[in-house]
């Protein structure tokens, strides 16, 4: 395993003495670093937003940026959530506002669940855009194609 602690020396004087071992054993800190390192990939994506939303599928390309994204969701029961936070139509402009520090080049994601209807997303993206965000992108889920689905889409009997 991590061998002695100890190794035997011969001293300079035909005595026998034994002499600590100066060596570092890096073994278990590469262990426990890999470890952290499988936690930490495996938590991280769990940790973008916490509002459950069923997202419709769509097969555009993603969407990648070096911030953290700014979300809103609007879940099945018309709720809207900026981020975690719980809050109404009158009150996002000015939450998001604080949130970006005045800055209306952010981008801004909306989440809208599939099944609530599309004139409540719109409502929500009405009123970024009207109060001067212009970057304001809506999230879907990639869809799970079939490995038979297109032949099928191909050819109706």
């Amino acid at each position: 395993m991590a061998g002695g602690i100890l190794k035997r020396s011969t001293g300079g004087r035909g005595g026998r003495r034994y002499v600590a071992m100066s060596e570092i054993n890096v073994t278990p800190f590469v262990d426990v670093m890999l470890v952290l390192l499988i936690v930490f990939m495996v938590t991280a994506p769990l940790l973008t937003v916490g509002v459950p939303v069923d997202l419709p599928k769509a097969s555009a390309p993603t969407i990648s940026e070096q911030k953290e994204p700014i979300t809103v969701s609007v879940n099945a029961q018309g709720k809207i959530f900026l981020q975690e936070a719980e809050t109404t139509l009158d009150s996002l402009v000015a939450r998001l506002v604080a949130v970006t520090e005045n800055d209306r080049e952010a981008r801004v994601f909306v989440r809208g669940d599939r099944n609530i209807m599309y004139g409540r997303v719109m409502e929500v993206m009405g009123a970024l855009n009207s109060a001067g965000f212009a970057r304001v992108a809506l999230i879907a889920e990639l869809p799970q194609a079939q490995p038979d689905e297109p032949l099928r889409r191909g050819r109706q009997r």
